[in-house]
């Protein structure tokens, strides 16, 4: 780890988890509360797309799509050889359900984030539930049939920790001169 001892950029030795990692865990969550089988809770905009069920599977897609910034980051923790910057860390996932029984899914999934058990196991991934969105109808025309689609955004936070070498000062040696 980089630290203040020396001059330069100071990066941090340590990540909350982003990308792939925290797409694997928004699948799990949304797998659970929705009931959709393992394998129809899909990523979107993976490097090499997978391909779309069948118009007669019940599916979801899912992404982040904004990620807030919290104006208001804490540097906490410090010790002689490091400190942290502490972020309530908010962000965006949207989930489309797709297939003849996604708005059954959809309001399943809307209802399971309000309950305390759910949020307690979502808790368990770092993740809390701060509101959700209204379920919104999006057919979609996919290879010239019509696929139903439902919308939901749900607004999750969690505490993001980044630890910096910063050192503390531990001796300040001073001279006083004069008369």
């Amino acid at each position: 780890m980089n630290t203040s001892e020396q001059a330069g950029w100071l990066t941090p030795d340590n990540e909350p988890v982003y990308d792939e990692e925290l797409d694997r865990r928004l699948s799990q969550w949304l797998r659970g509360i929705s009931g959709l089988p393992n394998g129809m809770v899909r990523p979107r905009w993976t490097p090499v797309p997978i391909a779309q069920p069948p118009a007669n599977a019940d599916w979801c897609g899912f992404g982040i799509v904004e990620l807030p910034a919290d104006d208001n980051p804490a540097y906490a923790s410090q010790t002689d050889e490091h400190g942290e910057l502490w972020r309530h860390e908010e962000f965006e996932c949207s989930a489309s359900f797709y297939g003849p029984r996604s708005q059954w899914y959809a309001s399943r999934f809307r209802d399971g984030v309000s309950l305390s058990q759910n949020n307690a196991e979502l808790n368990q991934l770092g993740l809390s539930v701060v509101k959700h969105s209204r379920i919104t109808s999006f057919p979609e025309l996919i290879n010239n049939q019509w696929v139903r689609r439902y919308d939901i955004t749900v607004t999750l936070r969690r505490k993001s920790v980044r630890r910096y070498g910063v050192k503390s000062l531990l001796d300040a040696p001073v001279k006083f001169f004069g008369d």
